[in-house]
């Protein structure tokens, strides 16, 4: 079932709920920062949205169960420094929208297009026969993918725009994973 009804309220949510997350990519590719304003009005929506959706009791659950999902989905590579709290943060309060079924489709879609990402970043900055060589190498060392120093400069891939593509894809198209 699409979180989103065909209904002017539930379009008009899935339109709020699709803008914060554009706005949160945008920002992360402009800045590599996602601003917290941003991402708290994601969330406060997102569990007012689960809590009109069902009952009180149970869609505040589900919307607090989704956010927790969100968190853990992503705060591994937080820890491994390879993601920004950002990116974290943004996936989290797109969860209290999506629940926790919600949340673990859309952080695997987020992966599955941070992959690609990643890749084509790679072959933009290094170039196609580096990034290749590079991948080459990373079957047999992962670690030649970790970044090198701390510099969160414009060379950091903006993720943002992986997870809020998960969570967008998520919430529109839930059966896209089926």
């Amino acid at each position: 079932m699409r979180l989103f009804a065909a209904t002017p309220g539930g379009l008009a949510a899935g339109f709020v709920y699709t803008a914060i997350l554009v706005l949160g990519a945008i920002g992360d590719v402009r800045s590599r920062r996602i601003p917290n304003r941003l991402v708290a009005v994601l969330a406060v929506s997102g569990l007012a949205f689960s809590v009109m959706q069902r009952p009180a009791l149970a869609g505040a659950l589900h919307g607090i169960e989704g956010l927790l999902v969100g968190l853990a989905c992503w705060l591994p590579f937080y820890a491994l420094g390879w993601l920004g709290a950002g990116d974290v943060k943004l996936f989290a309060a797109a969860g209290a929208w999506l629940g926790p079924m919600g949340s673990l489709q859309g952080a695997f879609i987020g992966a599955l297009a941070g992959a690609v990402l990643a890749v084509l970043w790679m072959i933009r900055s290094q170039g196609f026969r580096s990034a290749v060589q590079t991948l080459g190498m990373a079957a047999d060392s992962p670690g030649v993918l970790t970044p090198a120093g701390s510099d969160k400069g414009r060379s950091t891939l903006p993720y943002g725009v992986a997870i809020a593509f998960g969570a967008i894809c998520a919430a529109w198209l839930p059966k896209l994973l089926a």
